[in-house]
Formats: C-alpha cells, sequence, structure tokens
C-alpha cells in the first residue's frame, strides 16, 4: 500500500520557499525535532502505500520521502526552515499575544499624570450624564407640577399663558391672552371717567377663519348647547351657530328645526376659561336684521363665575345678588313675618305687588360656620357674602314710533329696593347725551331690579342697512366707595351708574349694594324672546346675524386682576364641589 500524495494546493501557500542556504542554529529542541522526524522518515520507507479508491487525482501514486522536498516549500527537517522557534525568542508581534499587565487583578498603573485631559472628559461625561438624567426624572416633574399648579390658581395665566382648564392656545395668529392681530395702538385705552391710562389684559379680534366652539375647541371660549328656558327663548343655543368669517365672529339665528324647536340661535360664553375685575370691555359691533323690524334679541353681557348661564341650578340664589350683609335682604322673598311691608306690597303688578319671589341669597354673609360656602371671610369671622351678579355691555331692541334701534345698557340687582326704585338722582345717574338717552321704563320685576339706560344706535350698523360696526362697551370700578359703571355706545359715554345710587334702603330694611366685586366672564349671545318684547316672526329676515370685529378687556396698570379664581374672590373649589 503506498502513501497518498500530501501535496498542498498553491492556492493556500501562504509561505515563500527558504532559499536551501538557509541554516537554523543547533538546539535542543530543534535536535528532539529532528530526531522524531528521522525516525518517522524510516517508518515510512520502509513501507509501501496505495489507495486505489481514493477520489483524488493523485490516488495510487506512490508517495516516498523524497518526493515531499519536490511538492512543498519547506524541508522535512525544521533545522533547515531558518526560523527561531524557542519560547523565549522576542518577537515584533509579542504585544499582540501577551496580556497587558495593566489587565491583571489588583493592579494599578502608577506612570501615567494624576490629571489629564482624557480624564477631565470622562468625568466631564459622566457629571454631565447624571445631571441629564436628575433633570429628566426629577427636575421635569418638579417644574411641570410648579407651573401647573401656578396656572390653575388663576383660572386664566396671561399673557400667554393658559387657561384654567389647562389648554394652551392654539389658535392660528394668536398668542395667549392677547391676540396677536391686536394692533399695538389698542394696547393702551384712556378711562371713559378721567382715571390712569387702562392697560390691554385679553382680546380677540377673530380675524382666523372657520374657527369653532365646541367644548375643547377653544382655550377661552365655548357655545352653549342648550335651550334657555330661563327667559323661555324661542330658540335652541347650538355650537353649529357659531363661527369666524371675513375677520369677524358670526352668531347666526335661522328658521331651522333644532331639538324640537323652531329656530336655532348660539350663546358663546368665557365661563371659568377667562374672567375680569374690574376695568373695561368693549367691543365693534354689527348688529342683526333690519334698525325697524322687531323681535332679535342680541347681547354681549357679563356674570359672576360662579354662576353659570344658561344652568338654572348654579344661578338659584346667586343671581342677580351683589350683596354683603347679614340681614333680611338676604332671605326669601326678602321678608320675615311678612315685614317689612314695603316688600310684601307696591312691587311686581302680575305678581299682586309682591317685591320679590326670590329664594334667598344663597351663599350670604349669614352662612353659618361649617356651611358650604367658597369663602373669603371678613375679620370679623363671618364670610363674603357671594353671589352671581350681571354687567350688560348691551341689549339690542327696536322700540318707538317709528320703531328704531336702541341698545338697552344695565346692571341686575338683589336684593331689591321699595318698588324697584334706586336713588337716581343726577349724582348718581349721569346721562351724557339725554336727546338720545333716557333711563329704561323697566326697572325690575319679583326676579331682578335693574338699573338701565336706552341709547339710540347708529341706524346704518345693521346687517340689511350698510352693515358697519359700532363700539359698545363698559368702564367699572367694584365696590362701594368710588365705585361706578360707565356704558360706552357708539363709541361715546352714553351714561354712568355711581355706587350711591344702589345705596341702603331703609324701607326694605336693606343695606348697600356694592358693584359687582365677583370675577366676571362674557358672553354673547343671538336669541328671541317673547320676555324681552313683542317678537315679529313674519317680518325677520331669517337668517340673521350677530357680527363681532373685536373684543378687548383693558384694566388699570396698577389694578391688574385676570382670573377667574382669585385669591379675594375665589370659585373653583366652590364650582367642583
Amino acid at each position: 500500500m503506498s502513501l497518498p500524495d500530501l501535496r498542498r494546493p498553491r492556492a493556500l501557500d501562504r509561505y515563500h520557499p527558504l532559499t536551501p542556504s538557509s541554516t537554523v542554529p543547533a538546539t535542543p529542541f530543534a535536535s528532539s525535532v529532528g530526531s522524531r522526524l528521522h525516525s518517522f522518515t524510516t517508518f515510512v520507507s520502509s513501507q509501501s502505500y496505495s489507495v486505489v479508491d481514493s477520489p483524488y487525482a493523485s490516488a495510487g501514486r506512490p508517495l516516498s520521502l523524497t518526493s515531499l522536498g519536490k511538492d512543498f516549500p519547506l524541508s522535512a527537517d525544521p533545522d533547515q526552515w531558518n526560523a527561531y522557534v524557542t519560547p523565549d525568542m522576542k518577537e515584533a508581534d509579542d504585544h499582540l499575544h501577551l496580556p497587558d499587565p495593566s489587565d491583571k487583578p489588583g493592579h494599578i498603573d502608577r506612570d501615567g499624570p494624576v490629571l489629564s485631559w482624557r480624564g477631565f472628559t470622562n468625568v466631564g461625561s459622566l457629571l454631565l450624564l447624571i445631571g441629564a438624567l436628575l433633570t429628566l426624572f426629577a427636575g421635569y416633574p418638579i417644574i411641570t407640577y410648579t407651573r401647573s399648579s401656578a396656572y390653575t390658581s388663576l383660572g386664566a395665566y396671561g399673557p400667554g399663558g393658559i387657561n384654567g382648564s389647562g389648554q394652551v392656545p392654539q389658535i392660528p395668529g394668536s398668542v395667549g391672552l392677547i391676540d396677536a392681530d391686536t394692533p399695538r395702538s389698542a394696547y393702551t385705552k384712556p378711562s371713559w371717567n378721567g382715571r390712569e391710562e387702562m392697560t390691554l389684559v385679553f382680546s380677540d379680534e377673530f380675524n382666523t377663519p372657520g374657527r369653532t366652539f365646541w367644548p375643547g375647541d377653544d382655550p377661552y371660549w365655548e357655545a352653549a348647547n342648550l335651550h334657555y328656558w330661563e327667559t323661555n327663548n324661542l330658540e335652541w343655543y347650538d355650537p353649529t351657530a357659531i363661527s369666524t368669517q371675513n375677520g369677524s365672529l358670526v352668531i347666526t339665528l335661522s328658521q331651522k328645526e333644532t331639538h324640537n324647536l323652531q329656530y336655532q340661535g348660539g350663546m358663546l360664553s368665557t365661563w371659568n376659561k377667562f374672567c375680569f375685575t374690574g376695568g373695561y370691555v368693549e367691543a365693534n359691533v354689527s348688529l342683526p336684521g333690519v334698525n325697524n323690524i322687531v323681535g332679535l334679541w342680541p347681547a354681549i353681557w357679563t356674570m359672576g363665575n360662579l354662576g353659570r348661564a344658561g344652568y338654572g341650578a348654579s344661578l338659584q340664589g346667586l343671581w342677580p345678588y351683589s350683596y354683603d350683609s347679614c340681614d333680611v335682604g338676604t332671605v326669601a322673598n326678602q321678608t320675615v313675618d311678612g315685614q317689612p311691608a314695603a316688600a310684601t306690597e307696591g312691587g311686581d303688578p302680575s305678581a299682586d305687588g309682591v317685591l320679590s319671589y326670590l329664594p334667598g341669597q344663597r351663599l350670604s354673609r349669614c352662612t353659618c360656620p361649617g356651611q358650604s360656602h367658597p369663602g373669603p371671610k371678613h375679620s370679623d369671622g363671618t364670610f363674603v357674602g357671594r353671589a352671581a351678579p350681571e354687567i350688560d355691555m348691551f341689549e339690542a331692541q327696536i322700540t318707538g314710533t317709528p320703531p328704531m334701534g336702541q341698545v338697552s345698557q344695565s346692571a341686575q340687582w338683589a336684593p331689591f329696593n321699595a318698588g324697584y326704585l334706586w336713588d337716581n338722582s343726577s349724582a348718581n345717574e349721569v346721562i351724557a347725551n339725554p336727546s338720545i338717552s333716557t333711563q329704561n321704563t323697566y326697572s325690575g320685576g319679583v326676579l331682578q331690579q335693574a338699573t338701565s339706560v336706552v341709547t339710540e344706535t347708529n341706524q346704518n350698523c345693521y346687517e340689511y342697512e350698510t352693515g358697519c360696526y359700532s363700539v359698545y362697551g363698559f368702564e367699572y370700578v367694584p365696590g362701594f366707595d368710588n365705585a361706578y359703571i360707565t356704558w360706552v355706545a357708539n363709541n361715546k359715554a352714553s351714561w354712568t351708574l355711581n355706587a350711591a345710587g344702589m345705596g341702603a334702603d331703609p324701607k326694605v330694611q336693606i343695606s348697600a349694594r356694592p358693584v359687582s366685586q365677583e370675577p366676571m366672564y362674557l358672553i354673547m349671545n343671538l336669541g328671541m324672546s317673547y320676555n324681552f318684547g313683542e317678537v315679529d316672526l313674519t317680518q325677520i329676515p331669517f337668517p340673521v346675524h350677530l357680527r363681532v370685529d373685536y373684543i378687548r378687556v383693558y384694566q388699570p396698570s396698577d389694578a391688574i386682576n385676570i382670573g377667574c379664581d382669585p385669591k379675594d374672590f375665589p370659585t373653583e373649589a366652590y364650582i367642583n364641589q
């Protein structure tokens, strides 16, 4: 049997042949290897191999030791390889194979410097990473909690903040409480009563088309979706009736069946989202319909945040009170055991002369300790009387012979004067232009007392006339002493009510009523009701539209008081009960 051909393929030959003259120094290791190879060659030469069934081409060819030198680049004798193979031989690549002493356990390299840029950057990177992690998992939650708590307590924090619901304004072109489209020239306003200049604290220019006001759509405004049954309105207030177009807010009243009512109108408010206490609010308005057809009831008005317009339960015992005394004025019907007599006679003719049907002031100064009350308390420990008073910028109407457009500009009050007659002396009721403004013939009924003056409007500023816009507003200072309300129509002061006109009335044993000290929110609506006056359904050119170019709120720079939950007149905790 012959030895197989052990020839290595040339493609795998990684070593160059050594020259025959190369020599290897004699070493014990080399002698041992050579001795073993000599024994192997002796054994092979004494044998004869053949491989008959081999798959290789060289199968069956005899192999001899002498043929190894022909077929392989190295001699069979390692001594002739000309290579140092002793263990103590140092080679150029030994560092790739020998472990670094610094890798050994317990080894400390003391050769380098104590401080180095590499060490500094390593430590700095670690500190930066630790700081980032602490900010993310500790700092961010703390900052978020702190900021959200501050905003919530204000109800509407601005300018540039968020409202009481935690919503961030997302109206294109608007930033925070002040609309970005408000011209810089409108950022301040002189007082109508010679007081200091006032600063803009809220505005909406309504320039972005297609806005909607369903709950959650807008950070400050929300449209009602209800029937205003308190005044027996003929329409259903629906959010689809309110939008923005051509630079104005548009509220549409149409002859359209909605919720089993034959008409659809709209009401929009900032309840519990934006409120203000004191200052001046104005709107630029084009009135709906025609200036001589009766029946429409467009209005822009304000109410204390403890009551929500259209939600009767929230108003019971709160509207239209503005009272901070503990006496008969806080009780139902303003009487105790049938007294005083002036509260049982000389009142509303439609109620047999009874003065009041109100259920009594729910959150009066008479509230006992431990009873539900939003606070705060006076220094004597009694609660501050709280309520939901109303001040109307305007309610538009058509009256007279011949019929013409007018606005009723009013405040509503409780408890009531005897016969609903307030002290409207020339010192307390100041009418700027008696030729176009007169005291309203309506002064009250069993559910409210009104201080009201009617002023002629610009007869062109109606939808079906030239459609021009006219400025309406009111400025007020809350409280008792030196408090007042001044109304504005056609961009001119129309009349002023001084707080002394709502002083104490011994006939019905009530104390003075302050000009509203509550945080007030804004309301705009367009509807119809026979409670307000005659309605000529056959002549009203449906659909009709109330258009508001802008609405702006100003306050003295030293008396900024915005938010629906101010510390001195809080509302949030009570509303959330």
